[in-house]
């Protein structure tokens, strides 16, 4: 476990949050191009810089409102080469959500990161998928669970490998 700490350093030409780890020190940076569309995400691992900018949340913060986009990814260390990606996003419900930050209203949304291409060449099948409350009134997540499955030649889905569980919640903001 660990406490990170994201921090807004510029809001123009793009969006910057600066993040640490306590135990984990410096990380990459995440850069949305505008508000809720992300150009490099750092949440998986390796960081991901897309061809072009995905919506973080769902466009329409309406339940019952989904969409799949398609584009291509560099990992930040292997910025020569290029692989696709390809997100479904659904708006699931409004909920209210306690967290070490409070309570909020937040709208639960599902992504799902079906068949992506991995920098990993030993890795012949990818899903990823993720449950994240979104808190208007703040602008950002307030909780977030993801995790991933992959399979190399020979395995099965039923015997795939996990990539790491994750769950994130807002301890503070100001």
């Amino acid at each position: 476990m660990d406490t990170v700490t994201e921090t807004v350093v510029s809001i123009s030409p793009q969006i910057r949050i600066q993040r640490s780890g306590l135990k984990a020190g410096p990380l990459p940076d995440e850069i949305q191009e505008s508000w809720g569309y992300v150009l490099q995400d750092p949440q998986w691992n390796p960081p991901q810089r897309f061809q072009q900018a995905l919506p973080v949340w769902p466009e329409k913060l309406i339940p019952g409102w989904s969409n799949f986009y398609r584009t291509r990814y560099q990992a930040l260390a292997y910025p020569n080469a290029s692989y696709y990606w390809g997100l479904d996003s659904k708006a699931v419900a409004w909920e209210q959500i306690i967290v070490p930050a409070g309570q909020f209203t937040a709208l639960k949304y599902h992504h799902e990161n079906p068949y992506f291409e991995s920098n990993d060449p030993f890795r012949v099948g990818n899903y990823r998928e993720e449950d994240v409350w979104l808190a208007p009134d703040i602008g950002r997540w307030v909780a977030r669970r993801s995790f991933g499955r992959y399979i190399t030649l020979g395995v099965s889905w039923s015997n795939a490998y996990w990539e790491d569980y994750l769950e994130w919640q807002l301890v503070s903001w100001k």
